[in-house]
């Protein structure tokens, strides 16, 4: 694993650093929107006083703290990984790229002993899991790592109630940003209370106690998306509806699910969920360095 000079400084130095996954520079957006909201969350961290870490693996190698340039190289690479933690061996035996989900930011964000981590919207449980068994790899990779994750909810995609109770059943504590509704993404509402804090200071307090007690897991942070780039969520249900139905003749399953309805919306919104994807993003940054400078 390497670690960026800065971000290394940084950690020695005791100074707040945000991890920032990649998975939303090969597989999330299309380019170049994908490489621009990568900068444009580094930058947001840095504007409100932490230390960016971009994760990735380029060639067989884990970077922590990925440059302009290699950024820029996986979001035109093609055949990048998608890495969930299991792939990561795999990933490094073939010295090929990845880009990592949620589950393996957090597994490798927590080795380089950072404490928080930023992303858009957490895996989960799909629709219609009683079936198909499909369960995201962050769930259970939350239940294990030490760590803060800040994002816009669950992607709304996906089984939000199941996808609670799954996290509740694995003892992973989740608060509300200044909000007592769990934000469904792209819409700040999904109809499910969950506590709510009110400052980045109440979310490192809660930390600090969990691991005082030596409970293990993650604390996840639901910041809802801002109110001015939100869609309203019978719209995003009706694309939704119309992109699973898709989904079923094409056969699509495993990794590929979640970005073919991503692509799906955009088309169906007219590329409103892909500006709503970008501002959501660089909220959960800034919130994520500001509660970075807390801990």
């Amino acid at each position: 694993m390497k670690i960026s000079e800065e971000v290394s400084e940084a950690l020695k130095g005791g100074k707040p650093v945000v991890a920032l996954e990649s998975t939303i520079i090969s597989h999330g957006l299309p380019y170049p929107l994908n490489i621009e909201t990568a900068f444009s969350a580094e930058e947001e961290v840095h504007a409100n006083g932490a230390v960016a870490a971009t994760i990735g693996v380029i060639a067989g190698e884990i970077i922590v703290g990925l440059t302009k340039q290699e950024i820029e190289y996986l979001g035109k690479a093609e055949n990048v990984f998608k890495l969930s933690t299991r792939e990561i061996p795999l990933c490094l035996f073939k010295k090929t790229d990845g880009s990592t989900t949620v589950s393996a930011t957090s597994f490798i964000a927590e080795k380089a002993g950072i404490k928080i981590f930023a992303t858009g919207g957490i895996g989960g449980v799909h629709r219609e899991a009683e079936f198909t068994f499909d369960i995201s790899r962050d769930l259970e990779e939350m239940s294990l790592r030490n760590i803060v994750i800040v994002s816009a909810g669950a992607k709304s995609i996906l089984d939000i109630p199941k996808t609670l109770e799954y996290l509740e059943t694995n003892g992973v504590l989740v608060l509300g940003y200044k909000t007592n509704e769990f934000p469904s993404f792209y819409s700040r509402k999904s109809g499910i209370k969950i506590p709510e804090v009110y400052s980045p200071s109440d979310v490192a307090k809660i930390f600090n106690e969990k691991n005082s007690l030596g409970i293990a897991g993650a604390v996840l942070v639901a910041n809802p998306i801002p109110k001015e780039d939100e869609i309203p969520f019978a719209d995003v249900e009706l694309w939704i509806d119309e992109a699973l139905s898709d989904l079923k003749g094409n056969k699509i399953s495993g990794k590929a699910v979640t970005p073919y309805l991503l692509s799906r919306l955009a088309e169906k919104s007219n590329g409103r969920t892909l500006f709503s994807n970008v501002n959501l993003v660089r909220n959960n940054a800034k919130v994520a360095a500001l509660i970075a400078k807390e801990l």
